[in-house]
């Protein structure tokens, strides 16, 4: 269990710089490890085996060299508090979100094809035909899927298993943004990162969806909202990515999902809600809000999990 300091210093650190520009980060040393192995491994025959091992092989690795990293010789009290913060600054991505898609609805003010350049920053499919409207509608589906991804997923798994477990599912994470698609080049290959990211963000999506709509639901009295992404949070070719996006499409009272192209193919994805709206900056501003909310409670149920450990342990 990591230490309260740590937790509040990297969690500030991350609302202060977000991900830094001239600092390594670990997440791109961890996708340089994954292309080394997809580029010698997806190929010939067992490629959903081969994809297996790599995945499975690599979530351990961070894990148990992050474990070792916080118990080095040399290390006192002070190396684990500042170590953890820094691993926690990394892992967190909330800020960095926040301020691509803020950048997507300024460049979209400006120009439609500034606005697709900037989307897709942010996204995997194809944004060189989207619209306006579908400019606005990624964006937001992108906050509130990687709300679940980049902030809530990580800081559940710090309260289970440390910064060790924090770390790893960064790597899962990854694995399933890099490899874990339905195309014909990562079918086999990448089928088990994206079933081990559905289960490492089975509980995480849903917790994400809760924090989002439960303020607005005890402030406005919307209770429909708890339905609404009960039933849409179904709605979607993810079993998990559905449910965040399902939370903010209630609130925002907007339609998301529908086809997008990835990789040159087409994905008909469902329609999540019914009311199909011009999305605003005004939308993008209220769904800030609703993702800042969420993360400030995320954070205070993981600190008062952790005092609690400490108190009872």
């Amino acid at each position: 269990m990591t230490n309260p300091v740590s937790l509040l210093l990297g969690w500030v650190l991350d609302l202060v710089f977000g991900d830094p520009q001239r600092l390594p980060h670990p997440v791109v040393w961890f996708g340089k490890m994954i292309a080394f192995g997809e580029h010698r491994l997806n190929q010939g025959a067992h490629r959903k085996l081969k994809g297996a091992l790599m995945a499975i092989c690599l979530i351990v690795f961070v894990f148990v060299a992050t474990w070792l990293l916080r118990r080095l010789p040399i290390a006192d009290g002070w190396w684990a508090l500042g170590f953890d913060a820094v691993v926690i600054f990394f892992c967190l991505a909330g800020t960095t979100l926040v301020r691509e898609v803020r950048e997507v609805f300024r460049a979209l003010d400006r120009s439609l094809d500034e606005g697709r350049a900037q989307v897709a920053r942010i996204v995997g499919r194809d944004t060189s035909e989207l619209s306006a409207q579908e400019v606005r509608t990624a964006a937001l589906e992108t906050l509130a899927e990687n709300l679940s991804d980049g902030v809530i997923a990580p800081l559940f798994w710090l309260m289970l298993l440390g910064v060790p477990g924090m770390a790893a599912y960064k790597m899962v994470n990854t694995l399933d943004s890099m490899i874990g698609y339905r195309t014909e080049r990562y079918r086999d290959f990448g089928c088990w990162a994206a079933h081990i990211d559905d289960v490492a963000n089975f509980l995480p999506a849903r917790l994400t969806a809760l924090l989002m709509i439960l303020p607005v639901a005890l402030f406005t009295h919307r209770y429909s909202l708890f339905t609404f992404v009960r039933v849409n949070g179904r709605r979607h070719a993810s079993p998990n990515s559905g449910y965040p996006e399902a939370a903010l499409a209630g609130i925002l009272d907007c339609r998301f999902g529908g086809p997008h192209y990835y990789f040159g193919q087409l994905f008909d994805k469902p329609y999540i809600g019914e009311h199909e709206r011009e999305l605003t900056t005004a939308d993008m501003k209220k769904a800030v809000r609703v993702n800042r909310t969420a993360e400030v409670l995320m954070v205070v149920i993981v600190l008062v999990t952790v005092l609690l450990c400490q108190y009872f342990g």
